[in-house]
Parts: structure tokens; C-alpha cells; sequence
């Protein structure tokens, strides 16, 4: 079997909840995990790092074109598509 070849990046519309904050994000690599492009883009939003009680925000990531939430170790490759629209969701604890 030969070298595994390296997927040139994909670009993707990401935005928060409320889509107040957007970004249109080129070259994502295919081999990075959704965890690494989430920490990657919480600052290029500038999205809050903690909630109003001063609580750390963990965010997680949803892909519009199915519907479904991603898995921070889901590779980029594997999980997005060229265009998609990816919005990024605080975890929200109850008490």
C-alpha cells in the first residue's frame, strides 16, 4: 500500500447560533479532527470562552447538510463536504 495522500483543504461556511457571527473558512485540512477546527475558529469568532456565571463554554459543532452533531474526533475529510455550512453550539448545562 502506498502513502496516504494528503487532501487538499476544503472551504466552509461557519457560524454561531444566533448567525450574528459568521466566517468563511478556506484550506481546512482534510486531516484535522472537528475538535481541532472548532479551537481553531473559537477565537477567529471570538465566540466566549465562558458562560455569564463564568463557567468554561465547551462548544460543539453541527453540519446543516445532515442535520446531525459532529464528533470532535471525526476527521474533516471524512465528516465535510466543500461548501458546507457548519454551525458552531455552546453545550448548554442545566443548573
Amino acid at each position: 500500500m502506498g502513502k496516504p495522500q494528503m487532501t487538499a483543504g476544503i472551504g466552509l461556511e461557519v457560524t454561531d447560533v444566533s448567525e450574528q457571527k459568521k466566517a468563511n473558512v478556506e484550506n481546512v485540512p482534510g486531516e484535522s479532527t472537528v475538535g481541532e477546527l472548532i479551537q481553531a475558529l473559537l477565537p477567529q469568532m471570538n465566540l466566549p470562552k465562558n458562560d455569564g456565571a463564568g463557567r468554561p463554554l465547551t462548544y460543539h459543532a453541527r453540519l446543516e447538510r445532515e442535520g446531525r452533531h459532529l464528533h470532535a474526533s471525526e476527521r474533516v475529510s471524512d465528516a465535510l463536504k466543500p461548501g458546507d455550512r457548519v454551525v458552531l453550539q455552546p453545550d448548554i448545562h442545566a443548573g
